[in-house]
């Protein structure tokens, strides 16, 4: 005796694929990144072979957003 098959449903054709993040998806990791560069100290960061140009970006990037922030 066999056992009857089931095929899956068929998918809505023509829309595609809803993949809209919730607000705190893009939210979260920015507030992370701008509280990193808030606490780090470009003199502190060095790495092998690295241009002071990075460091001095990252200093003048934390100047501007304590700047805005006050």
């Amino acid at each position: 005796m066999s056992a009857p098959t089931h095929t899956p449903p068929h998918p809505a054709t023509g829309r595609g694929v809803d993949t809209r993040l919730p607000w705190w998806a893009l939210v979260l990791p920015a507030l992370a990144f701008v509280a990193l560069l808030l606490i780090m100290n470009p003199a502190d960061a060095h790495a092998a072979g690295a241009d002071q140009a990075v460091g001095d970006l990252f200093e003048r990037i934390r100047q501007i957003l304590a700047h805005n922030g006050s």
